[in-house]
Formats: structure tokens, sequence, C-alpha cells
């Protein structure tokens, strides 16, 4: 059997069959979780509709890294969908200032998002929304029935744990499935993007993971040494997430930035160089992609960027209007209608396939890519302290 281009022998032997494995797996993993949640609505909307029917709740998405980018990914559209007041915020940043992102007096709907349920930021940020706001409730998405966030969720009075299949909970070091496997399942819980079903969601990924591997492959062949993420919207946080992925593939050989498209010019452009690859997020939001489409025109016209790429949402035979005839990129074939939320799927499986494949160019272990061991699968050494509110 062949993953991302490779055959499985191939993989085990250079140490990334994990992570190929679980990145190719998404389609297939999505309908499974599609199914789950169509089979548990009883106790999820006896749980959630209650919460929000109150106006004045607020909701606050909240992980740690990879498992933030989630919450951050959804927040837009959530906000659109409930008209309530949302806020992504990472657990390592309201462990490390609860007064500073906690609200006594507001009642909260905690949305916690984690693989393993062991980071200790995960379970800290559990107890200080519990010890600081008194009206508290808790939504737990987690990929993992033994964490610690499991099994406390499961003593608390207010709270709903959706825990996703057993394959999500991911054995490579980076987190893929487990990434979209959460954005999917939070989706469905509130509802967000009713268009773009898990059945269509499934087979834009499958043809990334066909077409879009050779296109990828090449670009890992490339021998970049700079690479940069641009989206905006619900793209914002996603490019955030690519980003991270080329970091920790790569073992921080390849610098990886993300930004907006509006926010790129002011500063962080003076990345670009002769060894940068640019790769831009595209939204169907017309109002937001003549932004988009503005700056990806003055790349290519500066010249300065060795490659500069587009994803976009294609009609059913991958293409799009006039404005792409020029552009380098890939399209998805019939999501030229798809949410921004929606298009993250797809997307997000390029930006890992390409961190993994880049990590194979380097002669890397994509499962295990720190040789070093400074950093691990589950966050280690993080001391949590007591805290007092100051208010």
């Amino acid at each position: 059997m062949n993953y991302l281009g490779h055959p499985q022998a191939e993989l085990e032997t250079a140490g990334g069959i994990w992570t190929a494995r679980e990145i190719a797996q998404q389609p297939a993993i999505w309908t499974k979780i599609a199914h789950q949640m169509m089979r548990e609505p009883g106790a999820l909307r006896a749980f959630l509709d209650p919460l929000l029917q109150r106006h004045d709740v607020r909701i606050v998405l909240t992980g740690a890294g990879t498992s933030a980018f989630v919450g951050e990914c959804l927040a837009p559209a959530l906000k659109r969908r409930t008209q309530l007041r949302v806020d992504a915020v990472a657990t390592t940043d309201l462990v490390g200032s609860p007064d500073g992102w906690l609200e006594p007096a507001v009642p909260t709907l905690l949305v916690s998002f984690a693989r393993s349920g062991n980071s200790p930021e995960s379970m800290a940020a559990l107890s200080l929304a519990e010890q600081g706001v008194p009206d508290c409730h808790h939504l737990i998405f987690t990929c993992n029935d033994e964490g610690d966030l499991y099994r406390q969720g499961q003593r608390l009075r207010n709270a709903h744990i959706v825990l996703l299949p057993e394959e999500t909970n991911d054995r490579g070091f980076a987190m893929t499935s487990s990434f979209t496997g959460m954005m999917l399942a939070a989706s469905l819980a509130f509802d967000l993007s009713p268009q773009d079903g898990p059945d269509a969601l499934s087979r834009w990924a499958a043809h990334v993971l066909e077409a879009g591997v050779p296109f990828a492959a090449s670009l890992a062949r490339s021998g970049f040494e700079r690479v940069v993420y641009l989206g905006s919207q619900e793209f914002k946080s996603l490019a955030r997430e690519a980003a991270l992925k080329m970091l920790e593939l790569s073992d921080g050989n390849i610098v990886a930035l993300a930004e907006t498209p509006l926010g790129f010019r002011h500063g962080p452009k003076t990345i670009v160089n002769g060894r940068t690859l640019v790769v831009l997020f595209l939204s169907n939001d017309p109002y937001g992609r003549q932004y988009e489409m503005d700056l990806l025109r003055e790349l290519r016209a500066d010249g300065v960027a060795a490659r500069v790429v587009a994803l976009y949402g294609g009609d059913a035979e991958g293409a799009r209007a006039s404005e792409f005839t020029d552009a380098e990129g890939t399209a998805v074939p019939g999501a030229m209608g798809a949410s921004n939320l929606g298009l993250c799927f797809p997307y997000a499986v390029f930006a890992q396939t390409l961190a993994f494949l880049q990590s194979l160019a380097l002669g890397l272990r994509p499962d295990t890519p720190n040789a070093r061991g400074i950093v691990n699968r589950v966050v280690q050494g993080v001391s949590i302290y007591p805290w007092k509110p100051s208010r």
C-alpha cells in the first residue's frame, strides 16, 4: 500500500509511516466522525441548545498549539452562526494570565480541544475556569479516552464530552487527523457550515491527496529555506497551523511564517527572498478575495520569491475564472461555492502533505523529527501554579 506517493515499507524504514497514514486517512475518518455525530445527537443537543439560546453566554474556544488553532479557525463561523460573543483563547494564554481572560460575571461555555488531553495547560484551563467563573459550562472535544481531560470532564456536572474515534489520536509527533477531526466534530456540533457536508469535504481532500501530492512533492524538492503561509478570516489561523506543521516536521530547518494578506505588507514581507515559497489560501468570499488577489498579483510582479502558489476552490473541473489563468497553484474541484471553514479541510491536508514531504526531503524521520528530544508529542516540564482571582 502507498501513502502520499510512497510505499508503506519505504515509509516504515524512513520513520514516517504513522504521520503519512494519519494524513491519508482523513477523508475516511471524517465520514466516520460524521456518522458518530449523527448517532449521538440527543445528549449533545440537550446540553448545548439551552446555552446557545442564552444571549448573555460567552463562548471561549481553547486548546494548546494545534488544538488552539482548531478554535481559532472555527471562531469566525461560530460568531456568525450564533451571534454570540466568541473568543478563541489558547490555554497557554489563559493559564499564564487568568485575570486577563476569565470574566467571573459572564456566563461562559468553555470549549476545550485536546488530542491527548494530557497537556498540563489543558487541565489547568479547565480548573481555572471552574474556579474563576461561577456560571461555567464545558464542551470537550478530545481523541483520548485515557487522557486526564476526558477523566476530569466526566466528573463535572456541567460538562459534555465528544470523544473522537481512536484513529484520530495521532501517534505521529505532529497533529494531523486530530486537528481536522476535532474541527469537523465541533463544526457539526454547532452546525457551522451546513452547505459543506462531510461527503463533500472528504471528496475534496481525496482529490488533494491524489492530484495534489505530485505538486507538493515538487515544492518539497525545490530547496526552499523559508515558507510563508497567507490567509484571512478562517484561514488566518489555518496559516498559523500550516507554518507550525512545517516547523515541526522540518525540525526547524525551514523557517515558516504565517500572516494575513493585508498584514503581510506591514513588515513581515521582508522575509521574502529568492529561497522563499509563498502559499496563499484563497477564500470564496468575494469581498475578502479582492485583497488576496491584489497581494497575489503584487508578489508575482515583485519577482523576488522563488515560487508563489495559491490554493483555491474550483468548479467541477477544477478551474475558476480568468483571474487564475496565470496563477500557479492547485484548485479544489467542486469547492467554488464552499464556505471558508469548509475549505479549511482540504487546504489543511495540502499543508500537512507538503510539510511531511519536506521532512522526508530533508532526510528526517517525520514520526519523530526532533531527534534531540527537546520538544515532545505531549508537552512536558510545565509547572502549574496556584491562582487567586484579583476580582
